[in-house]
């Protein structure tokens, strides 16, 4: 459905912070390792670094004024990342808290995702006045929005963050105007088969403290000009040669209907009788009509010939060059 038209997702259970004040920028840019954004409306991804120089976490950073800033991350790991948080201390006049439960919000994506939301505003949703990684408060069906152009499907779309008594409001108004459009509620297993068809990494399974930025591809994310938390570590571990590589993996379909099981995370992977890694994330692309793994390997690379263990039989599979679903990221950006 998403594929074809659109979907909406809840993402009310990102955790989601507010930075303001004369010092907000310098006190980001101390805590994250990538370049906070210097113009108002445009978004960041960036890397939370940890104490050994690991991943402890990912997030969205977008600039909505001169001195203040909108961050979402994981929500599971709000209680962990605060920890972080704490360890820079806050320039005098600069506030940073969390509106994890005061702010609620959906992700509408999928081809039909800009006309499906431009039924619901006066403001222009083209892509020349509102370009991929920018963010513009909007008035959705009379429902005051943050919203922000990123999509954890890979696909066109649009965040939409709102204040947690209006996402009733806001949710009917989706679903009235999505009907029209073939248009409804898609859920976390979706979102799963989504994300993986893109190659996309996800907190807990691809980013942790365990791995590496290189190994994960966020090394283009650190700074290294500018001081940040952990910067002595990460410099160090960017030093090293990458233990392992987060791949995507093409699992044989034959096999795959022979076991009537997808990989789904943990899965170890070998190569010519040899173990050289392990699945973290597996599902089945249904727009792209393939069985799909996230993984770690070592000494393997693109092309290479490789067997997941599923359910204790092998599954032939091929480490991917790209991911299946728009690797250009043409649909992203159109």
């Amino acid at each position: 459905m998403l594929r074809d038209r659109a979907g909406i997702i809840d993402i009310s259970n990102f955790a989601k912070y507010i930075c303001k004040g004369a010092g907000a920028a310098d006190w980001l840019n101390a805590i994250f390792a990538n370049t906070m954004p210097k113009t108002v409306g445009r978004s960041c991804l960036t890397p939370l670094i940890g104490k050994r120089g690991g991943i402890a976490g990912d997030f969205t950073v977008t600039k909505l004024a001169d001195d203040e800033f909108w961050i979402i991350g994981s929500g599971m790991a709000e209680r962990y990342h605060k920890r972080f948080f704490k360890q820079v201390p806050l320039p005098e006049g600069t506030v940073f808290e969390s509106k994890t439960n005061d702010i609620c919000g959906f992700n509408i994506a999928g081809p039909k995702s800009r006309e499906m939301l431009q039924r619901m505003t006066n403001a222009s949703l083209a892509n020349e006045d509102f370009p991929f990684m920018r963010s513009q408060r909007l008035e959705l069906a009379g429902v005051d929005v943050l919203a922000l152009r990123v999509s954890f499907t890979g696909d066109l779309g649009w965040e939409l963050h709102c204040a947690e008594a209006d996402q009733a409001r806001l949710y009917d108004a989706l679903l009235t105007v999505g009907e029209e459009f073939g248009v409804g509620p898609v859920g976390g297993r979706a979102l799963m088969s989504l994300r993986v068809e893109k190659g996309y990494g996800s907190w807990s399974r691809e980013y942790s403290p365990e791995y590496y930025p290189q190994e994960v591809g966020l090394d283009r994310l650190c700074k290294m000009e500018k001081d940040f938390l952990n910067k002595d570590a990460v410099q160090e571990t960017l030093g090293q040669d990458a233990r392992e590589y987060m791949v995507l993996l093409h699992l044989n379909e034959a096999d795959v209907t022979a076991s009537n099981a997808d990989a789904t995370g943990g899965e170890p992977i070998f190569r010519d009788g040899e173990g050289i890694g392990r699945v973290t994330s597996g599902t089945y692309g249904y727009s792209v009509g393939m069985s799909l793994a996230l993984g770690f390997v070592k000494d393997a690379q693109a092309g290479d010939e490789v067997e997941v263990m599923v359910l204790g039989q092998p599954h032939r599979a091929k480490i991917l060059n790209e991911p299946p679903f728009d690797p250009n990221g043409t649909r992203l950006r159109a």
